[in-house]
């Protein structure tokens, strides 16, 4: 990644992310929503959107204005955007929270307070898009990793635009409008172009990049890789029809299923790729993050499966929920979670060791971390994410809510060791610590200075 450079308010997203995810997860240890409650239940809503915006949208826009740059070899396009976007997607994410609760008879508040949050976070999103657009505009023509990335952000618009208009219908301020045809259905297609329209095709894009960097595996566009591509394509390309079948009034009776068997042929796919660069490398010796990796690629192929078996008994609507909790943490929070452990001890060692490097000893990344005790956490976290499938699976509400408790354990853990590695905790002053720039703040970017 030479000639990298740092975006100003990726930790801060990075940061917020994981607040985000400990406040999800301590709902579901405490019975807040599913699975004591139904899965539409108003509470559920809650976590899910704390969940799914909260931790992996904000983790996924922080990444991709760290890292689209360096795909496209082009500086980030209206950075002066980035704080702007990562406000308005807080505070519209609690403003429906708190529609959600009001729903719910939880609280007593505005019903506008549910659109007021769905359009500060469509506006919020749209930020990104024209941060992250732009961007891979410059760089065109693009690689095949940055395509995944401009795909990724066509579904990103659709999840928000499909949100605000579920906003209106559920807050009863529009009358009989074709809005009223997009419940249920809508809703699936919604959940289907945020997971995998714009997050795992995110995931797909830039891991092709970065492991074929951490592995030192080469970087090729594979025909596999290619087509893959164009199955999304495909496969996002019939979720937005549908859209626009329940706008005129139609009836879509689960053919959203068709954009999903397509996405799974192309995670199918991704993960061939992902062997092919693992066999390939020349990196010997395994980091905990590509580990993690592997992981997370694993519970990738073992979702698929899970659809295809699930679909093939017919019980898929049945079973739909711990298919979904494995796809967001087998799958999705395995992989943000361990790129975020490294890529914050790299933002760090850039930061800090940059200003200085060839003109003094310097330590490595890997000096910036303590794996070995990092690495019992994340096993802690994968056991706890399989078993909570399984207590899903079998109806167990009181081992699913000890395994989530374990999990949030892990996840905190982990928190505190990125903390550490932004503080140089594991840095001996021989490698480097007394290098005289100013240590990374923990999560706030140093103010710029006025010239």
């Amino acid at each position: 990644m030479q000639g990298a450079s740092i975006s100003r308010w990726t930790m801060t997203y990075f940061a917020t992310s994981l607040v985000f995810l400990l406040i999800g997860q301590a709902l579901l240890v405490v019975g807040f929503g599913y699975p004591v409650l139904q899965v539409e239940a108003p509470e559920t809503l809650v976590i899910v959107h704390l969940l799914a915006i909260g931790w992996l949208g904000l983790l996924f826009c922080g990444a991709l204005l760290q890292f689209v740059p360096v795909l496209v070899a082009r500086p980030l396009h209206a950075p002066s955007l980035a704080l702007h976007a990562l406000i308005l997607l807080i505070v519209g994410l609690l403003l429906l929270c708190l529609g959600f609760l009001h729903l719910g008879g939880r609280i007593e508040v505005s019903a506008f307070l549910l659109p007021m949050g769905a359009m500060l976070l469509t506006i919020g999103f749209g930020f990104i898009i024209y941060m992250i657009g732009g961007t891979l505009v410059a760089g065109t023509p693009l690689a095949l990793p940055a395509r995944f990335v401009a795909l990724g952000l066509l579904a990103l618009g659709g999840t928000a635009g499909l949100g605000f208009l579920f906003s209106l219908q559920l807050s009863g301020l529009t009358g009989s409008t074709p809005l009223a045809n997009f419940l249920p259905d809508g809703l699936s297609i919604h959940a289907y172009l945020g997971l995998v329209g714009w997050m795992s095709v995110s995931a797909f894009g830039v891991s092709y990049r970065l492991l074929a960097m951490f592995l030192l595996a080469p970087e090729r566009e594979r025909r596999t890789s290619q087509f893959a591509f164009y199955l999304l394509a495909a496969s996002i390309t019939i979720a937005m029809s549908l859209v626009l079948v329940l706008l005129l009034g139609g009836t879509i009776h689960g053919l959203i299923y068709a954009s999903l068997a397509l996405a799974a042929v192309a995670a199918v796919l991704f993960s061939s790729d992902v062997v092919v660069m693992y066999r390939q490398r020349k990196r010997k010796a395994l980091e905990l993050n590509t580990l993690l990796t592997a992981v997370a690629v694993g519970a990738l192929l073992v979702s698929v499966l899970a659809f295809i078996l699930l679909a093939s008994f017919g019980t898929l609507e049945r079973q739909l929920a711990p298919l979904v909790y494995l796809v967001c943490f087998g799958w999705l929070t395995t992989l943000g979670l361990g790129q975020l452990y490294k890529i914050a001890a790299f933002m760090t060692w850039l930061e800090h060791y940059g200003p200085v490097l060839g003109r003094q000893p310097v330590p490595r990344v890997q000096d910036l971390v303590n794996e070995r005790r990092a690495s019992r956490w994340f096993y802690l976290y994968i056991c706890a994410v399989a078993a909570a499938v399984l207590a899903l699976l079998l109806g167990s509400v009181a081992l699913f809510r000890t395994v989530a408790l374990l999990q949030t354990v892990s996840v905190g853990m982990l928190a505190l060791e990125i903390a550490r590695t932004r503080r140089l905790r594991y840095v001996s002053f021989s490698s480097g610590s007394a290098v005289t720039t100013p240590r990374p703040n923990l999560f706030l970017p140093h103010p710029l200075e006025r010239k």
